[in-house]
């Protein structure tokens, strides 16, 4: 599945089901959606089946209505951007310094402890 960044509308679906316990229908996510902008029921329909269609999104029939899933979660998402950004930054060293001096303490610390745990990081 190629990753790139969501549109806008796409982000703001995916927000949703992330965001939920129970997958829920078009209309649902419509219902949620309308809070902050005016859309039309098939608008949010063609946005859920193009995220199925490109693999970000599961479906199972419920009555006459699909349920949709991620198939990824929001953090599995996030990793994998950062990923392709690395991959394409041309300097992977320096771009991992770079990002590593605008953390906090507290994303340093957790990036310790997961090197820490890490089997192949050499540290543990």
């Amino acid at each position: 599945m190629a990753v790139r960044g969501f549109g806008d509308l796409e982000a703001a679906v995916m927000d949703r089901l992330w965001s939920w316990q129970q997958p829920p229908t078009v209309r649902e996510v419509l219902d949620d959606l309308r809070r902050d902008r005016d859309l039309a029921y098939t608008t949010v329909m063609t946005v859920m089946d193009n995220l199925h269609r490109k693999g970000w999104l599961t479906r199972q029939l419920d009555g006459r209505a699909y349920r949709y899933q991620p198939v990824a979660s929001r953090q599995e998402y996030s990793a994998e951007l950062m990923r392709q950004a690395l991959d394409g930054s041309g300097d992977n060293a320096t771009t991992l310094l770079r990002f590593v001096e605008d953390m906090t303490e507290a994303e340093a610390e957790a990036v310790r402890r997961a090197l820490k745990n890490h089997p192949e990081s050499g540290h543990g």
